[in-house]
């Protein structure tokens, strides 16, 4: 029983040693991928680079962080070098800058630190801000090694601007119906105008009719007379 109380104990802590860190990481890791996917991780870091502003838990927020964190860190090339190539390239392990960064963000207790916003833009957008991974190491490490921290924001949770993000991809239903507007517009001006030089031609043509009848009825009168005029 004494065991399992001290290993009770020991369980959430994380350890100095190497090992014991890399299975805390594990742990918290399997734990954040059960509750919520790297899709919704994305979309919360996206509304807060937007607003500057968060609305979720600390705690959870942090766990979303450090997440991303790995998940980016882990994209780099660097992160599959040997450990003395990676000592060579940025002067430590790459485990040794993975659970360094991930420190520094956990040990905000209060709240996020007040760089929040730029780091999520960092987490985003890492390679294209970022060609290797010391640059970017470096850009993490300024951002966390402060001190004011942000307090949870209470107004609404922008629901229209995690959308606004998904809908910059694609047309929206809107642009799409004016489109389709637009198309059935044209396609009535040419049946109009179709419509117009067939009613044209056919009014020309009547007034050609009529022309041939008057001129039928002159030719006649003018033969009457001839007759009459001889018959005198």
């Amino acid at each position: 029983m004494e065991t399992e109380s001290h290993e009770d104990l020991q369980h959430p802590s994380v350890s100095s040693n190497d090992t014991h860190s890399d299975d805390a990481s594990n742990h918290r890791d399997a734990e954040q991928k059960q509750d919520v996917s790297r899709e919704e991780v994305v979309q919360i870091l996206q509304v807060i680079a937007s607003t500057g502003r968060f609305w979720h838990d600390w705690d959870k927020l942090k766990s979303m962080l450090s997440f991303q964190l790995k998940q980016v860190l882990s994209e780099y090339p660097e992160a599959r070098m040997t450990s003395e190539q990676q000592y060579a390239s940025f002067g430590e392990s790459y485990i040794e800058l993975v659970n360094k960064l991930d420190e520094e963000l956990t040990c905000f207790i209060e709240g996020p630190p007040f760089t929040l916003q730029r780091l999520c833009e960092i987490l985003l957008d890492a390679k294209g801000l970022y060609p290797n991974l010391s640059k970017l190491a470096l850009a993490l490490e300024k951002n966390l090694l402060v001190t004011s921290t942000l307090t949870i924001c209470t107004d609404p949770y922008p629901q229209a601007t995690a959308k606004e993000l998904d809908d910059q991809e694609k047309p929206s239903e809107k642009q799409q119906q004016q489109q389709q507007s637009d198309s059935a517009e044209n396609g009535v001006e040419l049946l109009v105008s179709d419509k117009d030089e067939v009613m044209t031609e056919a009014d020309v043509g009547d007034d050609m009719t009529i022309g041939m009848e008057a001129f039928e009825g002159v030719k006649s009168s003018e033969t009457n007379s001839e007759l009459n005029a001889n018959s005198a």
